[in-house]
Parts: C-alpha cells; structure tokens; sequence
C-alpha cells in the first residue's frame, strides 16, 4: 500500500514539472546588477562623505568609494589621486587606491568597495 502512494506521489510530481517549468519561463529574468567599472585617469572630481568613503565623478556617473581606514584629512583637501592596482580599469574594491595628500607627505587608502549611484542618489548628494 505504501508503495503504491508513493508512485502516485511521484508519477503527480513529475507530471506537474513541465508546467511549472513553463510558469517559470514566462518570468522575466532578475536583472543583472549592472559593473561599476571606471577608469582612473578618468576620474574628474571628489567628494568627501565622511572619513571612510569618497564619492569620484566620472563624465556623469559618480561612483562611491570605501575606504579600508579612515582618512583624517579626506574631508578638507583639495585634492585625491585615485591609484588603479593591477590594470587600467577599476571594477572592485581591490582595484583602487585613494592618495590623500598630508601635511608630512602622501597617505595611501586601499578602497574596499565600489558602488555605482543612482540618478536620485546624485541628485540628492550635498556638494562639497
């Protein structure tokens, strides 16, 4: 008696499986987050959000930047250099470093992440 339950159990299951296989291809795809890539050399400004993260313009797209430590000068210098490590293109955190220049020399500040902003989040940004 069991086993004939569970042979209708199963012969139920793989008889459904083509329906929901077809219920799921009718859903669009999640959409891929898009590659916030960049390169140094292109980076025509900065903003300073806090100690630990930086804001890079690049053309019209601005790009966040976190720093691995907090940079005790980042907020009121005029200037940053952004380092690309291992090849022109900057995609990831591992990919950068942030020079700040210093009262006895240049600081050097890995970048840990990299997050491309929206539209809203430009716009909504307090300019320096």
């Amino acid at each position: 008696m069991r086993h004939s339950n569970l042979c209708a159990a199963i012969c139920v299951a793989l008889a459904a499986a083509p329906a929901v296989a077809a219920a799921q291809a009718d859903k669009p795809a999640a959409p891929k987050a898009e590659r916030a890539c960049f390169r140094a050399q292109d980076v025509d400004g900065f903003n300073a959000v806090d100690k630990e993260t930086v804001d890079v313009s690049v053309r019209r797209d601005v790009y966040r930047l976190t720093l691995f430590a907090p940079s005790p000068d980042i907020d009121w210098t005029q200037r940053i250099g952004v380092e690309s490590r291992g090849g022109s293109w900057i995609c990831a955190g591992s990919d950068a470093t942030i020079i700040v220049p210093e009262a006895i020399g240049v600081q050097r500040y890995p970048v840990t992440a990299i997050r491309k902003l929206s539209a809203e989040e430009i716009k909504a940004r307090k300019p320096r």
